[in-house]
């Protein structure tokens, strides 16, 4: 009579990286806003040709950069990098606000998985959807201007920054807020103040002088001016600082988020 042998069940050994869980994490986050996507890329994309198609219409035949720039072809850039910049948000803002509501926002932390590890797979469910967002309203916008990059470096560049920084913004947003009503605080007083006065739908040439000068220190401001710069070769400030400070602030926010979901603060019951 055979004896059947008992196997001895070993926990699983991680490398320095746990690939599976951070590959996990981040199919969960870009998986979850694509199962709406009408709601998280179509929407954004009537938003914008709707933008694209009234503005153009009632400005379409002023000059920008001295007359060497239509509105349109100006206009583009900013409703792209303005799609991007709420959809960064909004992933990792609602992903957590929602676990929150659903009383699992603990689950994040009891999986083997580093506050660097988190901190990747939601910033990296960011950037796709935002990005995602940014290529489709590219799309629908060549009826309307010249959507073919000037330069493409400088493009992806200030997209993965953008991208990077507001879903930064939306991750802390969305560890500190309790109800979606706390996270419309952070959207109404941070986010809609710097992208409504970034430049996207009109040249900081036109504001008064001390307005501008205000307006050139907004990192919104640099952040959709370097991506027009790469579309367009025409910049209202120093493409260059606004690189420095993107990479900054990136930086920064990173290591803010990794701060707070490493602590657990407002995630533990």
């Amino acid at each position: 009579m055979l004896v059947p042998t008992m196997r001895i069940l070993q926990p699983r050994q991680y490398g320095a990286i746990n690939w599976v869980g951070l590959r996990t994490l981040l199919e969960r986050e870009i998986f979850r806003f694509l199962k709406v996507g009408g709601q998280t890329v179509l929407a954004p994309l009537v938003s914008g040709v709707m933008y694209m198609t009234i503005f153009s219409v009632a400005l379409g035949a002023r000059g920008v950069g001295n007359g060497t720039l239509s509105y349109a072809d100006f206009l583009a850039p900013g409703l792209m990098m303005l799609g991007l910049i709420n959809n960064a948000f909004a992933n990792t803002s609602s992903s957590l606000i929602i676990a929150k509501i659903q009383g699992n926002a603990t689950d994040f932390l009891m999986p083997p998985l580093s506050a660097s590890e988190l901190t990747i797979g939601f910033l990296g469910g960011a950037v796709a959807r935002g990005l995602l967002v940014a290529v489709v309203s590219a799309i629908s916008m060549i009826p309307f201007a010249h959507v073919l990059p000037h330069n493409f470096a400088i493009v992806l560049y200030f997209a993965l920054m953008a991208a990077i920084i507001f879903g930064a913004i939306g991750l802390i947003g969305g560890i500190w807020a309790d109800k979606f009503d706390q996270l419309a605080t952070v959207t109404n007083f941070i986010v809609l103040p710097l992208t409504m006065l970034s430049g996207t739908f009109f040249s900081l040439e036109r504001l008064p002088e001390g307005i501008r000068a205000w307006a050139h220190v907004n990192p919104v401001f640099m952040l959709i001016d370097g991506f027009r710069f790469g579309y367009t070769g025409h910049a209202d400030g120093n493409v260059a600082i606004g690189a420095g400070v993107a990479l900054v602030l990136a930086t920064g926010l990173c290591v803010a988020s990794w701060a707070l979901l490493r602590s657990g603060w407002r995630l533990k019951a």
